[in-house]
This record gives structure tokens, C-alpha cells and sequence, in this order.
């Protein structure tokens, strides 16, 4: 994976997979003490500390669709190797929390790719969960929440495009609201 929202994706579609009801992800820049972190706790079924163990080898994993599980493990060694680490709290039947942490400005560091786009996909295709993202740059945060949204469209599906649109933007000019300078750190946004 060369972007980091696509790990935050991969993560998530863990907590999918866990059955979470509620997901939050957070990215948290802090230009001062150069620090990079991400965090993707769910409410999901959570796992048992050997499971969480096995979870760091690239060679364990729950899916029946491949063998291996390469994404925990290869953002744990990128991290690593940008001077930062992971870590997994979990616990069965209450859920999961991932966090890694970078060194921001190391020049191994991966851009954070389209974290709109990410957030986007995962809300549109998974309605019945409950997403949280929060963006905090330094002091600022922008945080989304898609509960007040869902609750006040009803029934309309979000996936109409003027929905879309509407989310995106808000999205989009939350982050850069609080860091103008985000989009330098992108691959593509659009």
C-alpha cells in the first residue's frame, strides 16, 4: 500500500468484518513535536490476546478469501521504520483499537493519501455502521459524524449524488479549515 488512508481502510474493513456497530478514525498531525498518529477503534467482537498477538504476523488472518494477512504487519514495519511503532488493545466482545504512530516529517513516511475519498467509500458502503472521523492538526480539530447526517436525511440513501457532493465538501474544507496545508500531503484529492 503506498498511501496511509489505504491502511486506515484495510483496518476498518477489519472492524467491518468484527460486526462493529460504530467505528472512529482519527488522524492526529502535530507539527511541533513531529508526530504523525492514527488511530481505528471499533465496538466489534474484539479478540483474545493471543489473536492479537498473531495479528502483527503476515501470516495469520481471519479472511477466507487469502491466506495471508499482509496489512497490520506491513503499517506496524512502516511505521517502524519512520521511527514510530503500532500497538493493539483488544478485547473480546468489546471491541479493538489500533494505533501507530510516525515520525511526521521522516522521509520514509508515506503520504496520507486521500483520506476524503476513504472516509467517503466507507460511509457509503457500509450505512449501518456509525462512523466517527476526526482530524486534529496542532490545536485544531475537525471532527465528522454521521449520525446527525443519517438522522436527518431518514430515509434518504446517502449515496444520492448531491448527498455525495454535500458530504465530500464538508469533509474536505473541515480538514483543510484547520490545516491549509493539507493537500500537500496527498496523493489526489478531488
Amino acid at each position: 500500500m503506498k498511501e496511509l488512508s489505504l491502511h486506515l481502510l484495510d483496518i476498518a474493513e477489519n472492524s467491518i468484518a468484527a460486526e462493529a456497530k460504530c467505528i472512529k478514525i482519527v488522524v492526529n498531525e502535530d507539527s511541533r513535536s513531529d508526530l504523525l498518529q492514527m488511530i481505528v477503534e471499533d465496538d466489534g467482537r474484539g479478540m483474545n490476546p493471543e489473536m492479537v498477538e498473531k495479528v502483527i504476523d503476515p501470516f495469520t488472518t481471519t479472511r477466507t478469501t487469502r491466506k495471508v494477512g499482509l496489512g497490520i504487519p506491513l503499517l506496524k514495519a512502516a511505521a517502524e521504520a519512520c521511527n514510530g511503532f503500532l500497538t493493539i488493545d483488544s478485547q473480546q466482545g468489546k471491541g479493538t483499537k489500533i494505533f501507530v504512530q510516525f515520525q511526521r516529517s521522516h522521509i520514509d513516511r508515506m503520504p496520507l493519501g486521500d483520506l476524503v475519498t476513504t472516509i467517503m467509500n466507507l460511509l457509503v458502503a457500509n450505512l449501518q455502521i456509525h462512523w466517527i472521523f476526526q482530524y486534529k492538526y496542532n490545536d485544531k480539530v475537525f471532527i465528522f459524524d454521521d449520525h446527525p447526517i443519517k438522522t436527518e436525511l431518514e430515509n434518504v440513501p446517502l449515496s444520492e449524488p448531491g448527498i455525495l457532493n454535500c458530504i465530500r465538501e464538508m469533509l474536505k474544507s473541515g480538514i483543510l479549515e484547520i490545516n491549509p496545508d493539507f493537500l500537500t500531503d496527498q496523493v489526489s484529492i478531488s
